[in-house]
């Protein structure tokens, strides 16, 4: 088996994005690369007992053009290193868990998982205890857009929502952009206790003035924690993304080390810069981090907060 230092040599999974052609391959990671813990990937498979989502007329969403295997990111984490990855239910599958539910049942102590589901239904948190307690789920995702679609996140039913995470002693992760940050602000000040990771820095352009404000608004809420990825996808110049790198100097000098998570986003990332690259970029390419910031970020953050799964 190559190990990471090997695997960058050689250029395995490697560039595979048009702003990454040309690029100089990254130095090889520190050989003293703490425990990694991956807090965002994605699996699905194009297979008859796992429909996808339909659409509002209730047409069938096309599927993706390549499978997405749990098989396939146990090797990754294997060649890399990475002990354990926290599994996000993906948008092609809906509020359907069950290839989830079998990939957990299938490689019991690889992964843990992430739920959806609908904030527009009354009986949403209900159905998040069940995929809590019956399956082992260990936290809520939700998709909190600018587009009016997404007005529900002022409305009566995601307080309740909230109030069953923070029962359930789950964390709360949010996929949102810029121009949603003051809403959310305001309802997680409503739920000091509940622990909640906004992924990926809000997807922000890195000279977002306004949009960095914002997320840094939420270091006043200790419980709030960001996941130090998609640099890879924000910045618009090659390997390793410097204007990327900015955004993510400006979100560790607000929140500190201790509230920042490693992110793959497997597989989106094959589309950039591949998986063994993104650890790279912390581990090698953020010169402003040391050996002790790693090791809150790579592992120790999250096994802050999933108590009891490690």
């Amino acid at each position: 088996m190559l190990s990471r230092r090997q695997l960058l040599a050689s250029g395995a999974f490697g560039f595979l994005g048009s702003r990454a052609a040309g690029a100089a391959p990254p130095a090889a990671p520190s050989p003293a690369l703490p425990l990694v813990i991956d807090t965002h990937a994605h699996v699905w498979k194009v297979d008859a007992r796992f429909p996808f989502a339909r659409s509002a007329t209730g047409a069938t969403l096309p599927p993706p053009d390549r499978d997405a295997t749990p098989e396939a990111l146990l090797a990754l984490m294997k060649a890399n290193g990475v002990r354990k990855t926290v599994l996000v239910q993906v948008s092609h599958h809906g509020w359907d868990h069950s290839y989830l539910i079998d990939t957990l049942r299938r490689h019991p102590g690889a992964f843990f998982a992430m739920a959806r589901v609908n904030p527009e239904d009354p009986a949403a948190p209900d159905q998040l205890e069940q995929l809590t307690r019956q399956h082992g789920f260990r936290g809520l995702r939700l998709n909190v857009q600018p587009a009016p679609a997404f007005d529900w996140v002022r409305g009566p039913l995601l307080p309740p929502l909230l109030a069953r995470c923070e029962s359930l002693g789950i964390p709360l992760g949010l996929q949102t952009k810029a121009a949603r940050l003051s809403d959310l602000l305001r309802l997680c000040e409503r739920f000091p206790r509940l622990t909640v990771i906004i992924d990926h820095m809000a997807d922000l352009a890195p000279g977002d003035a306004k949009g960095i404000e914002a997320l840094l608004a939420f270091t006043r809420l200790p419980r709030v924690f960001v996941k130090l990825s998609h640099t890879w996808m924000l910045g618009k110049q090659p390997w390793p993304y410097a204007d990327a790198q900015t955004l993510a100097k400006r979100v560790y000098d607000g929140f500190g080390p201790r509230r920042l998570l490693f992110a793959s986003d497997w597989p989106g990332v094959d589309k950039f810069c591949g998986y063994t690259r993104t650890l790279a970029l912390i581990d090698v390419e953020m010169k402003f981090l040391n050996a002790e910031d790693k090791k809150w970020i790579f592992a120790r953050n999250a096994a802050s907060i999933w108590k009891g799964v490690f």
